[in-house]
């Protein structure tokens, strides 16, 4: 090894080591406000990426908007099925009343 190459990793080696020490001395309220800004600087990037497609792409828009509507009621339709079909307590199943006939009384 050269010596370029040998201070090349010894300062990449001191750079991790003074990163993980800043992240580790830096209090958690400052690390989630670093956190929160990153979110919301990606959000507000994805939001302008957004705008553009559909400005340019308005029937894709459109059409994404009804198949994720459509995958929306399938699943909750799944979801009441599934609640109605499904044991009460161990492996009983629900028993939907129905009404009987009337007996005459004598």
């Amino acid at each position: 090894m050269s010596k370029l190459e040998d201070i090349a990793g010894r300062a990449s080696d001191i750079a991790s080591q003074l990163g993980g020490s800043l992240k580790h001395s830096m209090p958690d309220k400052a690390l989630k406000w670093v956190e929160t800004g990153a979110a919301l600087g990606a959000m507000r990037t994805g939001t302008r990426v957004a705008t553009r497609f559909v400005r340019r792409n308005p029937a894709v828009a459109v059409a994404a908007a009804a198949g994720a509507g459509l995958l929306w009621y399938a699943a909750r339709r799944r979801a009441k099925r599934l609640e109605a079909d499904a044991p009460i307590e161990g492996s009983a199943k629900r028993v939907e009343a129905k009404r009987g006939s009337r007996r005459k009384s004598s």
